[in-house]
């Protein structure tokens, strides 16, 4: 098993190097222009409170194509409804607290430390992190929150605290990603959530290629709001 020690420099070994289990590399910090650097590159980093960062790029890779979000037909009824309100990034804090916040089926804790959390606030403030707010009256009741580079959209997390507030959130953020031209949502790893919802599992090695094209596109900063008539 090679695990690469991260170094101080602004450097991460080659994604394709990763054990089985997507597990790359050890160490570095938490600094906006390592992130931006990891994400370009297909890594991002995932640890547990306590531990030492950790920084993964497993094979396959979770995508959602904007285009292709998938939709029931029991989701466009209940989106027709407008029971819920949807807003991008106003209230950013509160979104990534709520991730971290919510229990999670068979998990006892969060990754998403407080370090974590200052770190994807800070991306925020310069523009590059993003959140999208799912509000019932004046109760935020679902999002998620990721980061943008180019034509890319990187989720990190979502959480709902009502039926169908995650899947909105998801749903809304894709087809605005879609107007702008983006040309993929990372889920990072698959679940059967994100699969119901039109995630597909690409192989590392095209999922490397496509997102070295999407990251070479103008990025858009924050703060984001809807555009979609």
């Amino acid at each position: 098993m090679t695990i690469f020690r991260v170094p101080d420099e602004l450097l991460f070994p080659d994604p394709r190097l990763a054990e089985a289990d997507g597990l790359l590399g050890v160490g570095g910090d938490l600094e906006p222009a390592r992130l931006l650097l990891a994400y370009q590159m297909g890594i991002f980093p995932w640890f547990n409170d306590g531990d030492p960062i950790l920084w993964w790029s497993p094979d396959p890779r979770m995508l959602i194509y904007p285009s292709e979000i998938h939709l029931s037909r029991s989701m466009k009824r209940f989106l027709n409804q407008g029971k819920f309100q949807v807003t991008l990034d106003q209230d950013f804090t509160s979104v990534v607290r709520a991730c971290a916040e919510t229990p999670r089926e068979g998990q006892g804790g969060t990754w998403i430390t407080s370090s974590m959390q200052a770190a994807y606030l800070r991306l925020f403030e310069q523009g590059y992190a993003h959140s999208v707010e799912v509000w019932e009256g004046e109760a935020l009741v679902g999002g998620l929150y990721g980061v943008s580079i180019g034509a890319a959209f990187f989720g990190e997390s979502m959480f709902s605290h009502r039926t169908n507030g995650s899947k909105t959130a998801l749903i809304s953020l894709c087809r605005q990603l879609e107007q702008w031209g983006f040309s993929l949502l990372d889920c990072q790893l698959p679940t059967e959530h994100l699969t119901s919802l039109g995630g597909v599992e690409v192989p590392k090695e095209l999922f490397l290629t496509q997102l070295e094209a999407a990251v070479r596109l103008p990025t858009r900063p924050g703060p984001w709001s809807f555009t979609l008539e």
